[in-house]
């Protein structure tokens, strides 16, 4: 599995070289590059990234702002022309911190430590994963324990989800995000095939058009899912 990486400079040639490294290396995958942190933020809004390399000294928005602001759990590695960013950058939680000019051997080593901690941390949650079968979800007043097996699909509705169930006409209902939905579910058995949609990949019977079927719903899946979906169902395909 690689690692999902974007990169963030504003100066065009640091930038080239900056995702040349990352092309190059065999266990990254460039997703984006970015000369403006702006376009960036509005990118993580609907993807999901591992990694992200960033130039601290940018107009508009600094590194450090947008690390601050940003909500993705990506990994971070700063890179700067001015040392004296660095304690800043690493109270932060970043992996590692490049001084300009580097080299790759230099930017080789400090991804290899963001390799070595989001491998540490997916390990930790599949182990978590293989020992819990269940959520529990606020709904109306109560907490309820949902069985990852019951699940059907997720939908997202702005402010708060619904749970739709096998063996249930109502779905459940809970005040949070399908993001935060999501962090919960076994990536094994659910996928995100739309920005408001995780369906139960086990629970799939009939596909028509692009879109899942469940009984009288349709629940289509977007282009930016699409690759995805298309690589588990070749995966099945007779």
């Amino acid at each position: 599995m690689k690692i999902r990486t974007i990169t963030i400079d504003d100066e065009p040639l640091a930038l080239q070289l900056l995702s040349g490294y990352v092309e190059k290396t065999p266990f990254l995958e460039l997703t984006g590059s970015f000369d403006n942190p702006l376009d960036a933020m509005d990118y993580l809004s609907g993807n999901e990234v591992d990694l992200i390399v960033l130039d601290i000294q940018m107009p508009d928005l600094t590194g450090i702002e947008f690390a601050r602001v940003q909500d993705s759990k990506a990994k971070l590695i700063f890179t700067t022309a001015y040392e004296k960013y660095a304690l800043e950058g690493f109270k932060l939680n970043a992996i590692d911190y490049l001084l300009k000019p580097y080299s790759y051997q230099e930017f080789l080593t400090a991804v290899n430590k963001a390799k070595k901690q989001i491998e540490l941390e997916q390990g930790a949650a599949t182990s978590v994963e293989a020992n819990n079968q269940f959520l529990f979800l606020k709904s109306e007043y109560k907490i309820r324990r949902i069985n990852f097996n019951d699940i059907l699909y997720i939908e997202g509705m702005k402010d708060y989800v619904k749970v739709f169930l096998a063996h249930e006409e109502k779905p459940v209902l809970s005040i949070s995000s399908v993001k935060a939905v999501e962090e919960k579910l076994p990536t094994d058995h659910f996928m995100r095939v739309h920005r408001s949609f995780i369906v139960n990949l086990d629970k799939i019977e009939v596909i028509e058009r692009s879109r899942i079927v469940f009984g009288k719903t349709y629940i289509p899946v977007s282009d930016q899912y699409k690759d995805k979906f298309q690589e588990f169902l070749n995966q099945n395909f007779l």
